[in-house]
């Protein structure tokens, strides 16, 4: 079940859900539409501040309970992005399989995404030069941020009614059209990564309709300072290079053993700073920047370190081949990040991410400095304004919520997850020994815990740390 994930891709009684009989799904129409999956539409405004204007479609589908007998109500499911909802569903559904024990799981694709209303934008998102999205100069920055001009330009003019209209402060709304439909008195809600955002909003929103809420990985949509926002991930991504030290002193499988793995580093990057160093299996000509090395090692996923070790050794030796053949992983995302950047405006002069830069290498000054690039790499050049930016969130009457994230996560920090926490009354932090999308990446012990929150309102005692998944 993880490799499926990672290959798409993110004690106390709550009376409410429980109290309440399950309701049936009110004005929805369900059809089935394949893999096990029934499917339907509801209309929502495009603009919920203007509410008799045009309209959209959201498209929904569901996973029904596996027994109607035992059924304990509808449990809506974001697991993140921005992204399509219902198409990473029919691949990921056995992720889910537990869950529809007890719950109707139901998904729907956020406004601009496929079966929803959809914005076709008419060129490709740009990416940065072979994947090196640590920029190494002004000008080659400069080329990017107008390639992504015109890609934003370009979507734009294809939402029509929906421009300005992306972000999650509407998506909360939609979500609670969802709810309304669903005939459910209460929302119970799960949201991995980005699906929190959506969550903390409706809960801002909407705190009397929420019943239960799993918030998984959550990124913090709550903090002004961009300094502050980064600098968690920053030390969490460090960490992770030294906990890939201590890895390669212990594993004999790795090709760095026996050496001293962080002074590897920094003479790896120091010399290709100086100068690229030759990678001949790349092509004629070519050569790995310490810019590029910086984009391209993974630390924060223990799969990789083998791979990484090798880089670097053979680095070391003369041939950064490794770091500078073809990049041949995920795609950048294309049109999620106008929803991305319409929630999070991040400064995107070339000078105010090289300062950003400057103050996470105090904290951060192997590979954890890197983390001030990729949102630059989103938002850069993006004609509209953000629509929804991160704010404090003071919501009341919230019922208990849990709240979960990885200690070795640098994406979503814990850090991060405990100040949402802590915005959110009655709200209880679970750590876990691990990365992130914690449920989704088969954590039993989160597993759990979440299982018996969302069936019964337990939460986990306070101070919970779940260990590593079991292989």
């Amino acid at each position: 079940m993880k490799k499926t994930i990672i290959a798409v891709l993110g004690a106390m009684l709550l009376p409410v859900a429980s109290a309440t009989p399950a309701t049936a799904d009110t004005g929805l129409s369900w059809q089935d539409c394949g893999d096990g999956l029934q499917c339907s539409r509801i209309t929502v405004p495009a603009d919920w501040a203007a509410p008799k204007g045009e309209q959209i479609t959201l498209g929904l589908a569901k996973l029904p309970a596996r027994d109607p007998a035992a059924r304990k109500g509808t449990l809506v499911l974001n697991m993140g992005g921005p992204a399509q909802q219902i198409s990473v569903l029919r691949v990921a559904k056995t992720a889910f399989s537990d869950l529809t024990r007890w719950f109707d799981v139901v998904v729907f694709d956020p406004r601009g995404f496929e079966v929803s209303t959809g914005v076709r934008c008419p060129d490709p998102a740009p990416w940065a030069t072979n994947a090196e999205w640590v920029f190494p100069d002004r000008a080659t920055y400069a080329r990017y941020t107008e390639q992504n001009r015109r890609f934003g330009l370009g979507c734009a003019a294809a939402a029509g009614p929906l421009a300005g209209n992306l972000d999650s402060g509407q998506g909360a709304h939609d979500l609670e059209a969802v709810r309304v439909a669903l005939g459910e008195q209460k929302l119970n809600y799960y949201g991995n990564s980005y699906g929190t955002v959506l969550g903390v909003a409706y809960a801002e929103k909407f705190p009397s309709h929420v019943g239960r809420m799993y918030l998984d990985s959550p990124i913090d949509h709550t903090n002004r300072s961009w300094t502050a926002w980064l600098l968690p991930r920053a030390k969490v991504k460090e960490d992770n290079l030294h906990r890939f030290a201590e890895w390669c002193a212990t594993d004999q499988s790795c090709a760095l053993h026996g050496r001293d793995v962080l002074k590897v580093w920094d003479e790896v990057m120091d010399r290709a700073a100086k100068q690229p160093i030759p990678a001949p299996g790349a092509g004629a000509g070519a050569a790995a920047s310490a810019t590029l090395i910086a984009s391209r090692a993974t630390v924060t996923f223990d799969a990789t370190w083998p791979e990484l070790a090798k880089s670097l050794a053979e680095a070391y030796a003369g041939d950064a081949t490794r770091f500078a053949k073809p990049f041949t992983g995920a795609a950048d995302p294309g049109f999620s990040r106008i929803a991305n950047c319409a929630d999070f405006p991040y400064p995107t002069a070339y000078g105010e991410v090289k300062a950003l830069e400057k103050r996470l290498r105090h904290a951060a000054p192997r590979i954890g400095w890197t983390v001030a690039w990729p949102p630059a790499n989103l938002c850069t050049g993006l004609p509209q304004k953000a629509s929804f930016p991160p704010h404090p969130v003071h919501p009341r009457g919230l019922p208990p919520i849990l709240v979960a994230a990885g200690l070795y996560d640098d994406v979503a920090p814990p850090a991060s997850a405990r100040r949402i926490t802590a915005q959110l009354d009655g709200a209880r932090y679970l750590g876990a020994k691990g990365g992130h999308a914690l449920y989704l990446t088969g954590n039993p012990c989160v597993r759990d815990h979440v299982h018996r929150y969302l069936t019964t309102g337990q939460l986990p005692p306070a101070g919970t740390t779940c260990d590593p998944a079991s292989s």
